[in-house]
């Protein structure tokens, strides 16, 4: 019997933190913060002062998730194993899990099989404490703005214009709308309000984005948390609170370090949804990693139509970060789905729809070489259900497109299982031929950006809006907002915003629901289509399979 994740986990061989980051990463005692045996900080000093060229950076997207699985974390991870097998210095940069997902739907995101990050149970569960401080810094912007309403409301809230709603790392359907402040006038003015998930909250996109302590204190004093009856802006800092939210983000803030089950470094730092935020770890992560090693492994979420689009459009644009070279990855199974085929079919051979299905792996592919400049390899994790006949369809489309196909075995061989996608991987980072491309220009327009977005990557007919919402985004316009990047929320399972559109659907319409300023952050949220940005759990929670022992052995994380 095959053993889960979480049994492979729990039976490595993990080498001391310290010991780990000295030999591998020549990252002296002292520029090390402990956090137990296996996991440890980073100190932001130390990284400053770190000269000498950037190593490549390689991004690892996806097609549109399927529920098959495509297993992109996991293939980050092998991917970086595989690097280092073929002797080349890697570290994979990550995104920290969040505890809706573990919890809800996933059970875990730490990568899968041969292929994971470790120590699996504590990322999965805690970590470090980072996305805690970035609730209480949220969270603590929240209170002061109330206390501050409470005692005279010298500012002018507009209590109709509160823009600011609290957090939590959880999905909880029932927090989306509430009403606050009730029991009386010592609570303060009851109100409207409601909970987004941590990775949705503006201190995550700034967390993400800041460059420095000091980056980082600036941007929170721009979030705006409402506004007057005049309808001027109220910010942080008008509440003197980007200080206090800081402080409490002073460890979060360093990168941390752990290692893969093949004992290779990996820095897992920071986590927006890429359906709801930007999806990419911390810029700060991504820097140390590039001064650390020859190569670096990082991955953005979802498919190549979200996660891949807001790593270049808003990460990189801001950051000035460029890729060397891009995996996608698919399975059979999840283009079968794409092709028409339903879940308990996945494993019955079928050529003509994964023929079918080619058509969502086609358009990612284009966009990531055409729209953002990134020559890119597709890597197909491999399944014992797959077909010579399925893939052989698979590579001769590809074939015609002049992209390369490799077959990955990582989940059941760890790095020996993607060392020929490893060797591809060098060999388009090494071949000069990336050149980065923005999907639209900063002069453009707030509506001519998500125009853009979704007509070239998720090859829309147009946009719409209702007429209060285009209203509010030409007002954002006229502000002075217009230069601001676009982060478009929507449903990760379709280029349309209609999650049972599956393959690669043309000529539809996307709705602009909502538009959410997040100034701080520097980009305007686009809301489209039915996307909660608090999700709910599903009707059997994958904390049902989760259990611990008497010794503490924890159970049922994947």
């Amino acid at each position: 019997m095959a053993l889960s994740d979480i049994e492979i986990a729990q039976a490595a061989t993990l080498k001391p933190i310290m010991q780990m980051a000295q030999e591998r990463l020549h990252i002296p005692l002292e520029a090390l913060e402990p956090y137990g045996h296996y996991k440890a900080k980073i100190d932001l000093t130390w990284l400053n002062k770190q000269t000498g060229p950037d190593g490549k950076l390689i991004l690892v997207t996806a097609i549109s998730p399927t529920p098959a699985g495509e297993g992109k974390t996991t293939t980050t991870v092998g991917l970086g194993d595989a690097l280092n097998r073929i002797g080349k210095r890697t570290v994979i940069a990550l995104r920290e899990p969040s505890l809706g997902p573990v919890f809800g739907m996933k059970g875990g995101a730490a990568g899968g099989g041969y292929a994971q990050v470790v120590p699996m149970e504590d990322i999965n569960l805690h970590f470090t404490g980072d996305f805690n401080a970035i609730a209480l810094a949220h969270n603590l912007l929240a209170a002061l703005m109330d206390n501050h309403i409470h005692h005279g409301n010298s500012l002018g809230f507009d209590a109709r214009r509160i823009v600011w709603r609290r957090v939590m790392d959880m999905n909880d359907r029932a927090l989306r709308s509430t009403v606050v402040s009730l029991g009386g006038p010592g609570n303060g003015f009851p109100r409207e309000d409601g909970f987004d998930i941590v990775v949705a909250s503006e201190v995550m996109a700034i967390f993400c984005l800041a460059t420095s302590r000091k980056d980082l204190k600036e941007r929170l004093g721009n979030i705006i948390v409402g506004y007057t009856r005049e309808q001027t802006p109220i910010r942080a800092r008008d509440l003197n609170a980007q200080g206090a939210m800081a402080a409490l983000l002073k460890d979060a803030i360093k990168p941390n370090l752990v290692q893969t089950l093949e004992n290779n470094p990996a820095i897992i730092h920071g986590g927006p949804f890429a359906n709801i935020a930007h999806g990419c770890n911390t810029v700060t992560a991504t820097k140390a990693a590039l001064k650390l090693g020859e190569y670096v492994v990082t991955e953005a979420g979802f498919g190549a139509d979200l996660g891949a689009e807001k790593f270049i459009d808003i990460k990189c644009r801001k950051s000035g970060l460029r890729p060397n070279a891009g995996v996608v990855v698919a399975t059979l199974r999840a283009l079968k789905h794409h092709g028409g085929v339903e879940a308990k079919d996945l494993n019955t051979p079928n050529v003509d729809a994964v023929k079918r299905g080619i058509a969502n792996l086609e358009r990612h592919v284009h966009n990531m070489r055409e729209n953002y400049g990134v020559p890119c390899v597709v890597s197909i994790n491999h399944f014992t259900s797959d077909t010579a006949e399925e893939l052989d369809a698979l590579r001769a489309h590809m074939d015609a497109m002049g992209v390369p196909v490799v077959l990955a075995r990582h989940w059941a061989e760890g790095g020996k299982g993607a060392e020929e996608l490893a060797h591809m991987v060098v060999k388009l980072a090494e071949s000069g031929t990336a050149k980065t491309k923005f999907v639209y220009a900063d002069e453009d327009t707030l509506w001519n950006k998500m125009q853009a977005i979704a007509t070239k990557i998720y090859g829309a007919a147009g946009i719409s809006a209702d007429a209060s919402v285009k209203a509010k985004i030409d007002k954002l316009q006229a502000d002075g907002y217009g230069h601001y990047p676009v982060c478009v929320a929507k449903t990760q399972y379709s280029f349309s915003t209609d999650p049972k559109l599956r393959a690669a659907p043309s000529g539809h319409t996307v709705n602009i629901r909502e538009v959410r300023l997040s100034a701080g952050a520097e980009f305007v949220v686009m809301i489209c289509g039915d996307i909660m940005t608090m999700p709910g759990l599903p009707k059997e929670p994958a904390s049902m399979r989760i259990d611990i022992d008497d010794d503490g052995k924890i159970s049922g994380l994947f």
